[in-house]
């Protein structure tokens, strides 16, 4: 298995998109990233993590790349892992990276604030539950993953908007992924899942090989390009005053 080149997918509509990298705090973790939005297609329950099988009410199959698979090592088997709210943890570097890349994309276009807990939450019409644990199981015809819900149970009905936010620490390592970018089917059960519009790519999960770069390393790179847009402008000025003086 594997995919293609990953990268954020913020402005895509109704989408709901999940963007994983490696911690730069512990290398047997991942970070995950919730953002965007998306409309139930039919009625349906988001379960507890009470419930670690298939169902397409909460779960769903990926079809890219080809042969469905998004798992790589210590394959998981209808397991529920943890997913622990980023901003409780001692993950200082991975909540700074954070910060950096969802600044003017996250919530009401700006950085958390420092008081933030960032639960990694879902919400279908109006009722919201944390998404506690995530759903892997590796299976022969195309992996599946699912999310979970603390609490009671999340019902909801068709048409009903739907949307996720957030970013949580997951005890699996990036090596444990293929990266790429990986979108469910959709079209038919039991590819789709319920809160979501049904059809191919409405969610979709790019798993990252490299950390988020440091706040540090933005800024070299947005330094190193103006750098650069100042040395070809005053290489063209210099260029028309020779051009104007021959």
């Amino acid at each position: 298995g594997g995919g293609g080149g990953g990268g954020g997918g913020y402005e895509a509509q109704a989408q709901l998109i999940i963007d994983v990298y490696p911690s730069q705090d512990d290398t047997n973790q991942t970070l995950w990233i919730f953002s965007g939005s998306s409309t139930a297609n039919q009625g349906g329950t988001v379960r507890t993590s009470s419930s670690a099988s298939y169902g397409n009410q909460d779960t769903w199959q990926f079809v890219t790349p080809s042969d469905g698979n998004i798992f790589n090592a210590n394959k998981p088997s209808d397991t529920n892992f943890q997913l622990s709210p980023l901003f409780s943890s001692t993950h200082t570097n991975d909540i700074e990276s954070v910060r950096v890349r969802t600044a003017g994309v996250w919530g009401a276009g700006s950085p958390f604030a420092n008081s933030a807990t960032n639960t990694p939450t879902i919400t279908i019409g109006t009722p919201s539950r944390t998404i506690s644990h995530l759903f892997f199981d590796d299976d022969s015809i195309a992996d599946d993953m699912g999310i979970r819900v603390s609490g009671t149970a999340l019902g909801y009905f068709a048409n009903w908007s739907s949307s996720w936010t957030g970013a949580g620490i997951l005890n699996k390592p990036i090596g444990d992924f293929f990266a790429g970018t990986f979108n469910h089917g959709g079209g038919v059960t039991p590819l789709h899942p319920s809160f979501a519009v049904n059809s191919a790519g409405a969610i979709q999960i790019t798993i990252n090989s490299q950390i988020i770069p440091e706040p540090e390393e933005y800024a070299l790179i947005f330094g190193l390009f103006a750098l650069g847009f100042v040395i070809i402008r005053r290489h063209f000025q210099k260029k028309r005053q020779q051009a104007t003086t021959s």
